[in-house]
């Protein structure tokens, strides 16, 4: 079963295309995982960057322009897939 078929199918009845989508991750302050997720992310996004008191996560915010829901829905994906990032 699709783990985004509810935000997929959102997305598509909710919003006209290109719209502008926030993704935000919660990620473990760990050598190369913000990179990995910063990667993912589109170049002309604004990504925003929030530790936490003690240091142990990074908060990733990006507003871009988005064309499809399946843009986002690959981008989700790829950044689940990394051990220990959560996303919001």
């Amino acid at each position: 079963m699709d783990k985004y078929k509810n935000l997929r199918y959102r997305l598509m009845e909710s919003e006209t295309w290109p719209l502008k989508y926030m993704f935000k991750f919660i990620i473990p302050n760990e050598e190369g995982k913000v990179d990995q997720v910063k990667a993912l992310l589109p170049t002309e996004g604004e990504v925003t960057f929030k530790h936490t008191d003690n240091l142990k996560h990074v908060s990733v915010t990006c507003v871009a322009l988005m064309e499809s829901a399946d843009q986002i829905i690959v981008i989700t994906e790829k950044a689940d897939k990394i051990e220990g990032v959560i996303v919001l």
